[in-house]
């Protein structure tokens, strides 16, 4: 699943560039597309209209995975114990200490 969710990611964020790269700019005539005109679909208003409607929709689908990616590693992270991991070393029991060492200078009293 999270497999599947970051490629769909990865996507997204390429066709987003791709897709702001092709929009106007205010300096030139164009992005990538040349700035002419192109006729059809890419007229000067029709092309504003459908990249600022792509623009958003991948905008918004790269958000939602985005948001769907932290959730799963957020919850995986939150699976993991890392204390647990951790093996101590075993004491023996005859090494252990039954009682406290002996003080090596005697308390005076």
């Amino acid at each position: 699943m999270e497999t599947i969710l970051l490629v769909v990611h990865l996507v997204l964020a390429a066709a987003l560039i791709l897709v702001v790269l092709l929009q106007k700019t205010a300096q030139d005539g164009g992005g990538l597309m040349g700035g002419g005109n192109m006729g059809g679909l890419f007229t000067a208003r029709g092309s504003a209209n459908v990249l600022t409607r792509t623009t958003a929709i991948l905008a918004a689908g790269f958000f939602c995975t985005s948001l769907a990616l932290a959730f799963l590693a957020a919850r995986a992270h939150q699976q993991q114990k890392p204390l647990d991991a951790i093996e101590l070393p075993a004491v023996p029991a005859e090494t252990a200490p039954d009682k406290p060492a002996e003080p090596a200078v005697p308390l005076s009293q």
